[in-house]
């Protein structure tokens, strides 16, 4: 194990923290810097959160998916309702450019199917572990105490529940259905003791999300 992560494991909250963070960072950096640098961008963080997801893997215990029919029904029906409740209030902020490789690249070229399939699978094996980690692992028990390790995945309190759903929910342009979604996961931590079905949940949704954009050339969702 590299140095840095020795250093991480000795901080359970920097292993919980410091990944996430570099992964924000990189998000914020897309198409900050020349035409196209949102895709690249996200080759470049795709890559580095899947880098940082495999390394904290001995670190982080709880980063483990697991398969259950809650997560897979919390994960439908967060899809369904992203995609149900557009239209019916009001987005933070101005929209940005469409994120649509095939406008950027060429109808049908392989780049833009390559940039498609980067998006669905960053979206479904990467962004999963980084958020649940750092949502509902670390900040949901760091705000019942300090010593967060120590709180139990089922541990519930109303101020950690609404403050990190919302937290959660405001991360996202579509910020009431990121809400919701931040409940819905919270809900399937708190209800199975583990952190591996809102993974799998959280995975689920982004999936359908995802080819539902491809689908129907939704691209405001990405």
């Amino acid at each position: 194990m590299d140095p840095i992560f020795r250093k991480w494991q000795a901080s359970p909250l920097l292993a919980r923290l410091v990944p996430f963070a570099i992964f924000l960072g990189l998000t914020f950096c897309q198409g900050k810097f020349f035409p196209g640098s949102a895709y690249w961008f996200y080759l470049v963080k795709t890559l580095v959160g899947a880098w940082l997801v495999w390394s904290m893997r001995g670190v982080v215990s709880e980063m483990r998916f697991a398969l259950s029919w809650e997560a897979v029904v919390a994960g439908i029906a967060v899809f369904v309702l992203w995609v149900g409740l557009d239209g019916f209030y009001r987005k933070i902020g101005k929209p940005g450019p469409p994120w649509n490789p095939f406008d950027q690249f060429g109808n049908g070229s392989p780049l833009a199917w390559l940039f498609v399939t980067l998006r669905l699978a960053g979206s479904a094996l990467i962004v999963p572990p980084l958020e649940e980690v750092f949502y509902r692992s670390f900040l949901y028990r760091y705000l019942i105490s300090a010593e967060f390790q120590a709180v139990p995945f089922r541990k519930f309190s109303w101020m950690p529940f609404l403050a990190v759903s919302a937290v959660f929910g405001f991360e996202h342009r579509e910020w009431l259905a990121g809400i919701l979604c931040g409940f819905a996961f919270q809900g399937l931590v708190l209800w199975k003791g583990r952190l591996g079905d809102a993974m799998t949940a959280h995975a689920l949704t982004n999936l359908l999300l995802g080819l539902w954009v491809v689908w129907k050339g939704a691209w405001n969702f990405w």
